[in-house]
């Protein structure tokens, strides 16, 4: 069954006093392009990530968001840093010299200063905590192909309900292009007819020949069993769990150029608005198609 590319994905876990966020989001595209924001400190991810939503995806612009929560580094508590710090208290010193001699220089105005106290950086352990974010980037992932096959039955149904406009219009352009030979004889006929005014005595015979010959040129039958196969491949390519955007992009270019020759070849003014109607039809399909993986 067709997927579509568009979809969306969430998912959380929590273990230990870490915790991890998944968003995935998916937009059609021609190849699978992935874009990821992860935080600071978890770039070694970044490949091992990018596997996991390439063994599950074909195609699609794929953008993710990680975010990491982990609470264990509180336990690792602050850092001063001194000489920052002194620094920090001789401007506050010249400052005090310079308007207020007789004051003091508050510790509490000192340890608010931007970088004097700040929290323990703490290397994330990426090898260990692997298997949560991997459990957790597995269900996103699984949510976001769920929507895309959701989708893609959506896209399915409008298919079919086309295609079966599709074939309509073929089987009647094929029933308005029948009998073209008694069609070119009868023209043929009343034009010579009107040409010569009765005077010169036409021959059935001849006239039979030249029709043939028209009808021979206007044949679309090649074109009516090629656009036939066609159909059937699509409509194959629709159940095939392979992802088949591409291939159904073809089949409706080969499509579009049997309507062209059949429209070139054509005189039938019935016909000819059919083959209209059917690569209008085609062109909504080729729209719809671009968002297939």
């Amino acid at each position: 069954m067709i997927s579509s590319m568009t979809a969306y994905g969430q998912a959380e876990r929590s273990a230990g006093g870490l915790s991890a966020e998944v968003e995935i989001r998916s937009v059609n595209s021609r190849f699978l392009d992935i874009v990821m924001r992860l935080p600071h400190g978890y770039g070694g991810w970044e490949e091992r990530i990018k596997a996991m939503i390439g063994a599950q995806l074909e195609r699609g612009r794929v953008e993710l968001r990680l975010t990491v929560r982990d609470n264990r580094r509180a336990e690792a508590g602050f850092e001063v840093d001194l000489p920052l710090a002194t620094a920090y208290h001789h401007a506050l010193c010249r400052l005090r010299d310079a308007l207020t001699p007789e004051g003091e220089v508050p510790l509490a105005l000192l340890a608010a200063a931007n970088g004097v106290i700040r929290p323990c950086e703490v290397e994330p352990d990426l090898d260990g905590d692997w298997p949560l974010m991997e459990d957790c980037l597995t269900s996103a992932i699984q949510a976001l192909k769920a929507m895309r096959q959701r989708e893609g039955i959506r896209l399915a149904a409008d298919f079919s309900n086309r295609l079966a406009l599709v074939e309509g219009a073929i089987d009647a352009i094929e029933a308005d292009s029948s009998g073209l030979v008694e069609v070119y004889r009868r023209r043929l006929q009343a034009r010579l007819e009107a040409l010569t005014e009765g005077i010169v005595a036409l021959d059935p015979s001849r006239i039979a020949q030249e029709a043939a010959l028209l009808a021979d040129r206007s044949d679309i039958s090649e074109e009516i069993v090629r656009a036939r196969s066609h159909l059937s491949q699509f409509r194959t390519l629709m159940t095939d769990p392979a992802p088949a955007g591409r291939q159904l992009n073809f089949l409706l270019q080969e499509l579009g150029r049997e309507m062209n020759t059949i429209g070139a070849k054509t005189d039938q003014a019935d016909a000819a608005h059919r083959v209209v109607a059917v690569k209008a039809e085609l062109e909504k399909l080729r729209e719809q198609v671009q968002n297939v993986e």
